[in-house]
């Protein structure tokens, strides 16, 4: 028996077989279906997908063998992962000096052998798709032909199993960076609250103790400081309420939209706004206070961005095979067609003040989005003919 050397570039080969973390993995139905292949079209008893480790031959997926795994210094694919020809035969291991005495041989009488090297698209030989039979063979040219073709796709296979699992430690490294971000989000956020309180108390000391007229240096000032004050308690609460939205999406309960929009009414009574419901809906196993919460938001952006002395929401709902649909009409300022997806992102904003002279914090309806998609829906906007805005969200079912 000669044991067959190692291929040039050897440890760069076992980095590269490594990273597609497919040694030790359970058998798989797409391997197997390829071996089953290969052992019906050759006709043999024996047919593997194996990779070739340090020191030992791993068996991916086998047919007609019991083990898992063979020493590499033994192993018939040692041999052909070195040839350069397209697949490497041995018709009568029994006749050749390579395999002679090899326990292969004597204990499991692999006398024929046919192994077609899986090359990666680098070049690199991580194994081969491999058929073995009691007895000498030849194989014909159509056979070689076939086997060639399903070692190509065993390697396919090799390929899409690595971009799967580059594409989960990648979006398992998004998920690290997003929680560290919005436990660094929260933090900053609640820790800033507290000296905006101060702030705010302080600013109306101010007030109790310096009354001034209209007009006054100092009226000014302390009015620009109470607007900043607003504005920045405005960002921290929406940062808050941006990053507990994941927070409301657990508990589910049924109910109706007759009874959310009766809640929302009531938050919103003290506001000169009407509110009427066109038609009422059952809801099922939903987020009650997330569906509150986006109406809710979807109400404060009609108010706010109204120039009308009473402004009005109409709401309505309709149900698909998949989702309940809900939409709310409006009669506000209305939003201009190339801001209507961007007002939906994080801190973006069309720029435009509130009917109170602010500006919005980019939070909101960044919130509202984020809802409605953990509730497996979607949301849109469009003009609204009367003037106004439409907002279209759903929810699945």
């Amino acid at each position: 028996m000669i044991e067959a050397e190692k291929p040039i570039g050897e440890s760069q080969r076992l980095e590269v077989l490594k990273s597609y973390n497919l040694l030790d993995t359970l058998p798989e139905e797409a391997y197997d279906t390829a071996t089953r292949l290969a052992a019906q079209i050759c006709n043999t008893p024996i047919s593997l997908v194996t990779l070739l480790d340090a020191d030992r031959n791993f068996l991916k997926s086998r047919i007609g063998v019991d083990i898992t795994e063979s020493p590499r210094n033994i192993s018939f694919c040692s041999h052909a992962i070195l040839t350069k020809e397209p697949i490497f035969v041995v018709e009568d291991a029994r006749l050749d000096d390579r395999f002679k005495n090899n326990p292969l041989v004597e204990e499991f009488k692999a006398i024929f052998y046919a192994g077609v090297p899986l090359r990666n698209p680098e070049g690199y030989a991580l194994g081969t798709l491999c058929v073995y039979d009691h007895k000498p063979r030849v194989l014909s040219e159509e056979q070689k032909d076939a086997l060639r073709d399903l070692a190509k796709q065993v390697v396919l296979l090799f390929e899409a199993h690595r971009k799967n699992n580059d594409l989960i430690a990648i979006q398992e490294e998004l998920e690290k960076r997003n929680t560290r971000l919005e436990d660094f989000s929260r933090l900053v956020a609640h820790d800033l609250k507290s000296p905006l309180v101060s702030m705010e108390g302080l600013l109306n000391l101010v007030r109790e103790d310096f009354p001034q007229e209209e007009g006054t240096d100092l009226h000014m000032y302390l009015k620009h400081l109470d607007t900043s004050a607003k504005s920045m308690r405005n960002y921290i609460d929406g940062l808050l309420a941006y990053y507990k939205s994941d927070e409301l999406i657990d508990n589910k309960e049924n109910t109706t939209l007759k009874e959310i929009v009766e809640d929302v009414k009531h938050l919103h009574q003290a506001n000169d706004v009407s509110i009427e419901l066109i038609n009422n809906m059952n809801l099922t196993n939903i987020s009650k206070v997330a569906v509150e919460q986006i109406i809710t938001n979807l109400v404060d952006n009609a108010i706010k961005y109204n120039n009308d002395p009473n402004p009005t929401v109409k709401i309505s709902s309709q149900t698909d095979h998949k989702h309940f649909i809900i939409t709310l009409a409006d009669n506000g300022v209305g939003i201009p067609e190339n801001k209507r997806e961007l007002i939906f992102e994080l801190f973006k904003t069309t720029g435009t003040k509130d009917r109170f002279g602010n500006k919005g914090s980019g939070m909101g309806l960044a919130t509202v989005k984020k809802l409605v998609n953990a509730l497996g829906g979607e949301i849109s906007v469009s003009s609204n003919p009367e003037g106004g805005s439409i907002f279209t969200f759903s929810i699945r079912r």
